[in-house]
């Protein structure tokens, strides 16, 4: 579970995120919607301890975000993930798992995303799809409770899309939770337990799509979010 009491972050005098009260429950599969520049990255960053909230408190799973405890307990794919160009995807491997102390055995995703050609390949010489399908191997390796996952499928193909939202679910079943943001409604849609929107650093809904789809009236997640900061005059 990771919890939020009124987190706040400012950069001098920018509020990028205003007084955050939002719980995400173990087991579920969240997303995390918004438009461009409504604080979505800084509210991950601060989950991942990457950037200190000014304000509020962040637990996970009962512990700080700022503990290490906390912090082993989770796994994250960013959207871009800035590999160094001239090491393989099976030493990157490697020294990820040194660092985290651990070595499970990756022949399972490799197989999955269809990797096994690309391993030993310097990752620079690898497309930006493939690099992704590597990224994703490393997010869900670890076994780590709570996978955060940053725009995950963009780049991938149509058919590694599928399998990712397969491989989202079936991790959901084994009891993670799964935290995401997307501007893929499509995706949002089939995999999603529960949205929360953001809007210039404030949470303007959370809940359920189909709560939002009903309220609305509107056939698509995309028209009922519209709907919904129009009716509610956010937009």
């Amino acid at each position: 579970m990771i919890t939020l009491n009124s987190v706040s972050k400012s950069f001098r005098k920018n509020e990028v995120l205003k007084d955050i009260c939002f719980t995400i429950d173990e087991g579920k599969v969240i997303s995390l919607l918004g438009p461009n520049g409504s604080g979505k990255s800084t509210l991950i960053k601060c989950i991942l301890n990457l950037v200190r909230p000014s304000g509020g408190e962040i637990l996970i799973n009962g512990f700080s975000s700022v503990d290490v405890e906390a912090r082993n307990l989770i796994s994250y794919m960013p959207q871009v993930a800035h590999f160094a160009e001239n090491i393989n995807a099976e030493r990157l491997l490697k020294l990820i798992g040194d660092l985290r102390g651990v070595h499970p055995d990756p022949a399972k995703l490799v197989e999955y995303f269809q990797l096994g050609d690309h391993m030993k390949k310097p990752l620079g010489e690898l497309s930006g799809g493939t690099r992704q399908k590597v990224s994703a191997v490393i997010a869900f390796l670890f076994e780590s409770p709570i996978i955060i996952l940053d725009e995950p499928t963009v780049g991938l193909d149509p058919v590694s899309r599928v399998k990712f939202k397969q491989l989202v679910l079936e991790e959901k079943a084994r009891g993670k939770t799964i935290f995401f943001t997307s501007h893929i409604m499509s995706d949002v849609e089939e995999v999603a337990d529960e949205i929360a929107f953001l809007l210039e650093g404030r949470i303007v809904f959370s809940g359920q799509a189909s709560t939002l789809l009903q309220d609305t009236g509107m056939p698509t997640l995309e028209r009922a979010i519209a709907a919904f900061l129009n009716t509610n005059q956010i937009a």
